[in-house]
């Protein structure tokens, strides 16, 4: 007779897969949409299918044991043949599936779509607009356009696209009365907006000055804290590339 085994549930397998690729379990988890509760849960259900602890516990969170690394091994391999299994049924030729930040693509991808016109015609660019880290592999993803340092990822190539070449912005009538070229503790008193990356409080150290203005704005994204700095309300911090265009057309 042959043994019959149950299967672990399959969203449980899929972050031992992913996890395996990334830095941590927890990274894995976040990739498929699981919160800090179900990564609880995913934990717990792991250890009471296995009869076993797979995961040493410390401070810093979960790490895997050998045992848990070898049966990702297996794991890994199952679902590679998996995803060999499927390609052939998801082709589509000149496809390009790009994953990139809302403030990329309203920034800079959109002002400068006009350049890819003169590309192969057989090239059917998709543009995904989001902040979570996107998988290569679950999400069929061909390129992705991240603020960051390498390494990403084993089997990943990450060239440099632009350097971090940081501009304070203001519009003219949130400057109005200032001596110019503006210093900056001059700017340290203005009213300023924040975006997800938090680049002022470095700056300002950096520059060896205080930030003398606590009344700030947060904002999620980096085009939202750009807006803000268009209509006069607040100066923003952004890399130079993102608002180049702005620039160009004489926006603030």
């Amino acid at each position: 007779y042959s043994q019959i085994v149950s299967l672990s549930p399959l969203t449980g397998l899929r972050a031992f897969d992913d996890g395996g690729r990334r830095p941590s379990f927890r990274a894995a988890l976040d990739e498929i949409g699981v919160t800090q509760g179900g990564a609880v849960q995913q934990v717990r259900q792991r250890e009471t299918h296995l009869r076993q602890t797979p995961f040493d516990r410390s401070p810093e969170g979960l790490a895997s044991t050998p045992v848990c690394l070898s049966y990702h091994n297996t794991i890994a391999g199952a679902f590679s043949e998996l995803r060999l299994a499927t390609a052939p049924l998801k082709l589509e030729p000149g496809k390009v599936l790009t994953s990139v930040t809302p403030s990329f693509v309203s920034k800079w991808r959109i002002p400068n779509l006009s350049d890819f016109a003169n590309e192969p015609p057989d090239i059917d660019l998709r543009i995904l607009a989001t902040k979570k880290l996107s998988s290569f592999y679950s999400d069929d993803m061909d390129l992705a356009v991240r603020q960051g340092s390498s390494p990403f990822g084993a089997g990943l190539s990450s060239p440099p696209l632009f350097k971090q070449d940081l501009i304070a912005l203001a519009a003219p009538k949130l400057l109005k009365g200032m001596h110019f070229p503006i210093i900056p503790a001059a700017l340290s008193a203005l009213p300023k907006v924040h975006d997800r990356h938090n680049l002022w409080p470095d700056e300002f150290a950096d520059l060896g000055i205080a930030d003398k203005n606590k009344g700030d704005l947060r904002l999620s994204q980096t085009a939202f804290a750009v807006n803000v700095a268009s209509f006069g309300q607040r100066s923003a911090l952004a890399s130079h590339f993102l608002v180049s265009s702005d620039l160009a057309a004489g926006n603030p």
